[in-house]
């Protein structure tokens, strides 16, 4: 179960979700399925969780969410390019609403002078047009890193909901 904080944010999300009746999918590198199952542990998300996947290494990001190769070898895994690329694939795999990717260096090791442990690219995507990436540098070690990487991730998915909930509703 997740923690206090993390659950506040995954019932907003919810209620976020419910109240304009989307739908969400997400692609998990950093966070290992953390994102879907804090997701999940709300109860009703089936309702509007319409999966996820977790590619952890650079061929599943390509064989399951289409991201190019060549991306991941100019760009390196954690980037903003192949962070998009990654929300694009399971956005169009599950035919969801909004799509959330994470991808990162939760560490302890791993990391380098460009891209420190701590490092993570949270994508969202959609198909009218929001195209969200953003570069977290996350603190502690890798668990407060992949927690941290959650609450990011579930609270930008609030706020790109609730920007394109035109005002009165």
């Amino acid at each position: 179960m997740a923690d206090r904080l993390t659950a506040s944010a995954a019932k907003l999300l919810g209620a976020a979700l419910s109240a304009c009746g989307k739908t969400v999918a997400v692609a998990e590198s950093c966070t290992g399925g953390l994102l879907g199952g804090a997701i999940t542990s709300i109860p009703g998300s089936s309702l509007y969780f319409s999966g996820g996947v977790v590619a952890y290494g650079n061929p599943a990001k390509i064989s399951l969410l289409g991201v190019p190769s060549d991306l991941i070898a100019e760009r390196g895994a954690v980037s903003r390019e192949v962070a998009l690329a990654m929300a694009e694939g399971v956005l169009s795999l599950f035919r969801a609403d909004l799509a959330v990717a994470v991808t990162g260096v939760a560490g302890p090791g791993g990391g380098s002078r460009g891209k420190p442990v701590g490092t993570v690219w949270v994508a969202l995507v959609a198909p009218g047009g929001v195209r969200y990436a953003h570069r977290f540098r996350f603190p502690g070690g890798r668990e407060a890193v992949r927690r941290e990487t959650v609450r990011a991730s579930l609270r930008a998915a609030v706020d790109v909901l609730r920007s394109e909930t035109p005002e009165g509703e």
